[in-house]
């Protein structure tokens, strides 16, 4: 089939897992034979002459790699405007750049290409797919209180109202949409994410090395791997280590990633007086973060709002014991007690609980983390998931065209919680 992709992040341009996602996505339809186009863009601050439109095959799949308008848009500041100009050249790219090529599906990845996915599928008169990866309600507990919180959620809506066929990445996601969104849940596809194992491979000698680093004289280490943001739950691994602490004296907390929580998050480090026993690495290469991987003796994602939880996977490929909260997808990607052990998302004495058991059993913790691995290669392998999505492909048609209001936004919680 060919397949136009839209997304707003593709590597080298990568915010957060979508744009892992795509990527592997993208590369594995091709592998098997697909044609697949990728409508992305530039990075964020650069112009047309610092970074001009580009249209290269890079692993099988031709990517068209958008620049950024001449307006003054910022994408912290200027959200929707923002958008709204990536999305505009977009389409101009598209309709300009790909004639003749015509693709039989357009693929939407988020809200943030809902413009010009949808403007390309109603042009090309192709089925509309979309994959909704996370929603704003989901972020915020429920809550839609602030005017972008509103816009967002609006133009969430929309493509999923407008979507001929809709993809989430776990069952928790789809109940969340259909919600969310007004939409059946039934037709809605649950396509994992997927991971591809021998990426996270790392030598004896740099695993030594990278633990000797963060731990030195053989403490325990802890590892949270992804974006600091509210959501994640890192404020409550850090109101957990002092307790942890006690029973396990001197293991250490290593926080690997970026975001706007990482202020508060060094705030409460301070206030729970666990200085000594946190550090904040930033942002780390692949090659580190798979010796860091393999060096720890848990791995802990405390979500408090998770999708699905992709770097459950990553520690599982790298055979890291797993703990991790049940928000979301991570209750089906962390099968308690079997590959991992699990807690309630925000129970900081739940989850300083699962990481004592971890840390006072570690044999038990090695024949979870085996379980893990060895499931890799059964639920979320890449060319399966391909295959299915393909499945998808093939099966979407176009519906008849419909005009859509603007939908009612909650005046209390989204989800009708208190």
């Amino acid at each position: 089939m060919r397949v136009l992709m839209v997304s707003w992040e593709y590597p080298p341009v990568v915010v957060g897992g979508l744009g892992r996602h795509v990527h592997a996505l993208a590369t594995e339809l091709a592998a098997a034979g697909h044609e697949v186009v990728v409508l992305s863009r530039q990075p964020a601050g650069t112009d047309a002459t610092t970074h001009p439109t580009t249209d290269d095959v890079l692993d099988g799949v031709r990517v068209l790699r958008v620049a950024e308008d001449p307006p003054h848009l910022e994408f912290e500041r200027d959200l929707v405007a923002w958008t709204l100009a990536m999305g505009h050249g977009m389409l101009r790219a598209a309709l300009t750049r790909l004639a003749p090529w015509r693709p039989d599906v357009v693929h939407a990845h988020d809200w943030l290409v809902a413009h010009p996915a949808i403007a390309l599928a109603d042009v090309l008169e192709v089925p509309l797919v979309a994959t909704i990866h996370a929603t704003e309600a989901g972020r915020h507990a429920g809550w839609l209180s602030s005017p972008l919180s509103q816009q967002v959620h609006s133009a969430e809506w929309w493509l999923a109202q407008r979507a001929d066929t809709l993809i989430t990445c776990s069952a928790a996601m789809r109940s969340e949409v259909a919600e969310l969104f007004e939409v059946d849940p039934e037709p809605i596809v649950v396509l994992h994410n997927g991971i591809a194992p021998r990426r996270w491979r790392a030598s004896t000698a740099r695993v030594r090395a990278v633990r000797e680093r963060y731990a030195p004289g053989g403490a325990p280490v802890l590892l949270y791997l992804g974006r600091l943001e509210y959501e994640k739950g890192v404020q409550d691994l850090i109101a957990a280590l002092p307790r942890i602490r006690r029973a396990h004296p001197g293991t250490r907390l290593v926080i690997a990633g970026t975001g706007t929580a990482h202020d508060q998050l060094v705030e409460a480090v301070a206030a729970h007086r666990v200085r000594r026993g946190v550090t904040f690495t930033g942002h780390l290469p692949d090659a580190d973060l798979s010796a860091l991987l393999r060096s720890a003796d848990a791995v802990v994602l405390p979500s408090r709002y998770e999708p699905f939880g992709i770097v459950a996977l990553e520690a599982a490929a790298a055979g890291a014991p797993l703990v991790a909260s049940t928000a979301g997808g991570l209750g089906e990607v962390v099968l308690d007690r079997e590959t991992g052990l699990s807690f309630r998302p925000g129970d900081v004495p739940g989850l300083a609980a699962a990481v004592g058991t971890v840390l006072s059993d570690p044999r038990a913790a090695a024949r979870r983390a085996r379980a893990a691995r060895k499931r890799l290669g059964s639920a979320f392998e890449w060319s399966g998931i391909a295959a299915a999505t393909a499945a998808v492909y093939a099966g979407a048609a176009r519906g008849a065209a419909t005009a859509h209001g603007r939908p009612k936004i909650p005046t209390g919680n989204a989800f009708g919680r208190a």
